[in-house]
């Protein structure tokens, strides 16, 4: 070919097909190959999205820290303790008590990781497949609830809402490897078992074990903790109370997770056929019950805590406390029947309109130390919200004459004379008013006879005091003083403040202490008048530790 005739040679560079980035559709292939993408046109879209993820990953860690606790996680009961120990009720918006890992048993611990996450101890605190699993659901249009471990768990309960979405799944697993990080795996459990729910209206271990079998988590075997642990699956699933089929699957669940533990190597197989027997728990009970006389139990310990301590409404509203009271179980009971049979042999409300207002309030004191051992305070504390056994207003009546006999035996009286003589319980009055220290020579047939008496015979103060007379008792005050009378009731543990105005009526009980300072003033009778002040809370614990609330019997009065 000769110089003129070849083509010039930017013809041919414009000729030659310019190379693509991404050949597709792919070039030189026809038909449905040439829409088919090539192996390493797949290999380079995969590596982009893993990157392209692993950046959007990177950018969302880096975003989301570790946020403060909910308030639900942090909020916890106040429980009250009978005086032997064991817990009377657990009072609060949500039923929950945190105890320290080292009081919650290591068999307890080991069913929990058993059932909920094996590789509890060693994991980074995720887990992709759960992640995974999440996306696939979501995917299909379900929930993105799947497989979490402890940690995770734990950062839904006590940082993030309850609601399954991606972009919470996402936030949770992002937080779980920060925390993991961060915090001990002993802490993360400890928060876990805490915060987590077990059914019957119970946020965690401690109030668990109390709602099931009534003892508190330190307490529980390894065959009751392995049925705790089959309730984090789901407490309204496992419940045995809720049906035959709840007890069958948790029967089933809690044999699996005994099974399971051998296999991991916490339990022997020779411990594992000591529990064969399904450890049934008690009948389903609420906990935080303030029916009967508990509400009023709770009503005056609280009262106590408040005026002993800084702590206020508010601080007690947070929950967390751990009262230790001076309350006798049985003693209460007891309280109650008697006042229950006093009433019903006593009052009749639909033959007599004067009965259908009665109410009664009382309370024992026990006197080597003024612990309020038992009170009655209504017939129910969520229907009769006055607590009548620490409550003011009501005259004392009848019962306040001892303490006009107290103050005349130690000061004496004034007799008909205007000597003051010395009194005894023997003392009496003529039938002119006149004290005398003797049985008064009055005969009428014969017969000794006292006007205020209204019976043959003579009417000594000891027998006016078992007779409910007031006569007497009105004299005697005047004979004796009313000044000294009132020292004398608040010498032995009543209140100046409810001592009523010193008028003639005034010996005759006018005064209107609370039924408690009434017995805790006969306490001071019963122990040969040494007095101690009524006190109903031995102990304010929070946490691990004694709070400044804690303190001994003789320190305030109800």
């Amino acid at each position: 070919m000769s110089a003129e005739t070849q083509p010039p040679r930017s013809r041919l560079r414009r000729s030659v097909p310019r190379r693509r980035l991404i050949d597709y559709p792919r070039r030189g292939r026809q038909g449905l190959r040439r829409w088919l993408p090539s192996r390493k046109l797949l290999l380079g879209g995969f590596s982009t999205a893993v990157v392209a993820l692993l950046a959007l990953f990177a950018a969302v860690y880096a975003y989301v820290d570790i946020p403060s606790e909910n308030a639900a996680a942090r909020q916890e009961a106040n429980v009250y303790y009978w005086a032997d120990g064991t817990q009377m009720v657990s009072v609060g918006a949500v039923n929950r008590q945190n105890v320290p890992l080292s009081r919650i048993p290591v068999s307890v611990r080991n069913a929990a990781i058993a059932a909920e996450n094996a590789r509890f101890y060693e994991d980074s605190g995720v887990s992709l497949s759960g992640l995974a699993r999440a996306v696939a659901n979501m995917a299909r249009g379900q929930e993105t609830q799947g497989g979490s471990t402890i940690t995770q768990q734990y950062v839904k309960n006590t940082y993030l809402s309850q609601e399954q979405t991606l972009s919470r799944k996402v936030q949770e697993f992002c937080i779980a490897l920060k925390l993991d990080s961060r915090t001990t795996k002993d802490d993360i459990l400890q928060g876990y078992l805490n915060t987590s729910w077990f059914g019957r209206g119970a946020y965690g271990i401690q109030a668990a074990s109390d709602a099931y079998y009534g003892i508190g988590a330190e307490q529980l075997n390894p065959s009751q903790g392995a049925f705790m642990a089959a309730l984090l699956k789901g407490g309204n699933d496992y419940d045995p109370a809720l049906g035959a089929g709840h007890r069958e699957r948790v029967r089933e669940r809690w044999s699996w997770i005994l099974d399971r533990q051998v296999e991991l190597g916490m339990m022997s197989a020779d411990e594992r056929a000591r529990y064969t027997v399904f450890p049934a728990p008690r009948a389903q009970s609420k906990s935080t019950n303030l029916s009967g006389q508990t509400g009023y139990l709770v009503d005056i310990a609280k009262r106590y805590v408040k005026k002993r301590t800084n702590l206020t409404d508010a601080d007690l509203d947070r929950g967390g406390y751990r009262i230790h009271t001076t309350f006798d179980r049985a003693a209460v009971r007891q309280l109650d029947r008697s006042v229950r049979e006093v009433l019903e042999r006593h009052i009749d409300p639909k033959r007599r309109a004067a009965d259908r207002h009665v109410q009664v309030g009382a309370a024992s004191v026990r006197p080597d130390d003024g612990a309020i051992v038992a009170v009655y305070g209504g017939s129910d504390a969520t229907t009769h919200f006055t607590n009548n056994a620490d409550t003011s207003g009501v005259p004392a009546g009848s019962v306040f004459k001892p303490f006009v006999l107290a103050a005349a035996l130690q000061h004496g009286a004034v007799a008909g004379d205007g000597a003051v003589r010395p009194v005894s319980t023997e003392s009496a009055f003529d039938e002119s008013g006149r004290l005398t220290t003797g049985l008064p020579p009055v005969r009428q047939d014969g017969t000794f006879v006292s006007p205020l008496a209204g019976t043959p015979g003579t009417l000594t103060l000891r027998r006016a005091m078992a007779g409910g007379f007031s006569a007497p008792f009105e004299r005697l005050g005047s004979a004796t003083g009313l000044s000294r009378v009132e020292d004398m009731a608040v010498g032995a543990g009543m209140l100046r403040s409810s001592m009523a105005p010193r008028t003639r009526e005034f010996p005759l009980g006018t005064s209107s202490p609370s039924a408690i300072r009434v017995a805790g003033s006969y306490a001071t009778f019963a122990s040969d008048g040494v007095r101690h002040e009524p006190y109903s809370v031995t102990r304010v614990l929070r946490g691990t530790n004694p709070s400044p609330a804690s303190h001994g019997p003789r320190r305030g009065g109800s």
